[in-house]
């Protein structure tokens, strides 16, 4: 996707100089939230968009490829006593199946792991490098504790438990219930990134029963739990995860559902919840299903260990496939001597097809939003939920964002 935005130039000033100042970089190499900048060429109009910008203000575009959301993916598994061969298969998997391909598409993420650090044999996890900071190798004879390698790898440990996963996750958010080595004191929730987009993956060989959320091992039971913690968690904290209109998280489901046809094919948002389970597990996991299903996730049957590296590969592809590019860009900086007036941005929305140009309309804030339209706020110009779902649907489009300088501003 490209994005084109206009600046104010004084008459002395070169075209190189006058993108300087966007993001707080140089001209030859300028970032911001929207990516990265690269001056393009002086002289581009601004009535290309309908502005009418200042005579002082000689338009000029500089480009840049819109960089995707970064990722923070929460793993939550299960430590009952049922569990021992499925997080063998998760140790197994999670760097060569899961990380390592997420790495490779360049995509900035982060795992946050919650569940309880120890030996497999007592139904605890270990983690070892090049995901955690414990060497290849260590988990033989784990560590007394998890040991963190920051940016990329957590783990909040905590027993979780055969149905009280959600119950976890909400209590542990902001360290209400404290993870047992005093590693992240104020809850998981510090190391989520507020630019992020959210995954969960969830896995279990069991279903829903704690506090408000039971899923009865039915489809209605499942459906009735998935919408209460919907609720719960958009509520818990909107930005994170987003509201009900524009969902920032999506569930994937490792549960005890049955196999699909052919067996190492995922059960897509589509697909119906099933009651039916595979051979070794104990419920369905109708809530966790619904979950996946409301927030456009996958689900995997977790039975046949031997085949978690294609469960792991699918994930990670969905993960790379469902990264969105931000619908946020910073407001450039003018050149020394100008000032930007706000109320003159205009953004315009040029489709991949070529097709004509659409213009985005400037409203005071979110609450103001409608379709079409976008609002400046703390120097960002934000997209409209509407308008940022068109964006983000067509990656190669272009973007381009044209202003005036208030010619009264003092210099």
């Amino acid at each position: 996707m490209m994005f084109v935005a206009a600046a104010c130039s004084s008459p002395d000033q070169s075209a190189t100089s006058s993108a300087s100042g966007f993001g707080g970089a140089s001209a030859a190499s300028a970032s911001g939230t929207g990516g990265d900048l690269s001056v393009a060429s002086a002289g581009a109009g601004g009535g290309d968009a309908g502005l009418n910008a200042d005579s002082a203000c000689a338009a000029q575009s500089a480009e840049a490829t819109l960089v995707k959301k970064p990722i923070d993916i929460i793993l939550v598994i299960d430590n009952s006593g049922s569990m021992t061969e499925e997080i063998v298969g998760v140790q197994k998997n999670i760097n060569a199946n899961f990380a390592q391909i997420i790495e490779q598409s360049g995509i900035d993420y982060r795992v946050i792991l919650v569940s309880r650090h120890g030996k497999t044999a007592a139904q605890s996890i270990c983690i070892e490098a090049p995901l955690s900071g414990i060497a290849m190798g260590g988990c033989a004879q784990p560590p007394a504790q998890p040991v963190e390698n920051p940016p990329r790898f957590y783990q909040y440990s905590v027993e979780i438990g055969s149905k009280n996963s959600w119950c976890q996750l909400l209590s542990t958010f902001d360290g209400t219930h404290p993870d047992e080595f005093g590693l992240i004191p104020g809850g998981w929730s510090t190391l989520l990134r507020p630019d992020s987009f959210k995954v969960f993956i969830e896995i279990t060989d069991d279903g829903v029963a704690c506090g408000p959320y039971s899923d009865s091992n039915t489809v209605n039971g499942g459906v009735s739990a998935a919408a209460k913690f919907d609720t719960d968690l958009l509520a818990l904290s909107p930005a994170n995860f987003g509201t009900a209109m524009a969902r920032n998280y999506r569930f994937y489901s490792i549960v005890a559902l049955a196999y699909n046809s052919p067996p190492s094919k995922p059960y897509d948002p589509m697909d119906p919840i099933l009651v039916a389970k595979c051979p070794t597990a104990a419920t369905p996991g109708t809530g966790h299903q619904a979950l996946s299903v409301l927030s456009s996730g996958l689900r995997f049957p977790i039975c046949d260990t031997s085949s978690y590296d294609v469960v792991f590969q699918a994930i990670a592809q969905g993960v790379i496939e469902g990264a969105k590019v931000a619908c946020e860009f910073p407001v450039p900086s003018p050149p020394m001597g100008q000032v930007i007036d706000l109320s003159t941005v205009v953004v315009g929305y040029t489709p991949a097809s070529m097709g004509s140009e659409v213009l985005f309309k400037q409203v005071a804030n979110v609450a103001s939003c409608v379709d079409s339209a976008f609002y400046i706020e703390a120097g960002s110009i934000k997209l409209c939920p509407s308008a940022c779902d068109l964006v983000q649907k067509d990656a190669k489009a272009k973007l381009e964002i044209l202003y005036g300088c208030d010619p009264n501003a003092p210099h």
